[in-house]
């Protein structure tokens, strides 16, 4: 078995939130940052609040926001629309049309 292969434990590592909560966990890291915790996260507060750091929330509002004011056509009217354009010359008609 190889020696010296496991990372250094730290049994009282610190835990900071944004929020400025603070515990200890044991860990591999001594010091641990993090965006949210049980005391400021919405599942266990209660509150309704978006939890967003990326900016996920805002780009899947945008989205919906565009395929609102987008046009769609059905399969239906898509069909339809086919079915009302004149028809393609067949070949012997072309070739009719050559002469």
């Amino acid at each position: 078995m190889k020696s010296d292969i496991h990372p250094k434990w730290f049994a009282n590592a610190v835990v900071t939130c944004a929020c400025g909560n603070t515990f200890t966990v044991g860990s591999t890291k001594d010091k641990i940052q993090v965006d949210i915790c049980s005391k400021c996260h919405p599942f266990f507060t209660g509150e309704m609040r978006f939890v967003d750091t990326m900016g996920r929330v805002e780009r899947f509002q945008a989205k919906q926001k565009q395929a609102a004011t987008s046009t769609y056509v059905s399969k239906k009217k898509k069909k339809q629309m086919k079915a009302d354009a004149p028809a393609p010359k067949s070949l012997k008609e072309m070739l009719m049309g050559l002469k």
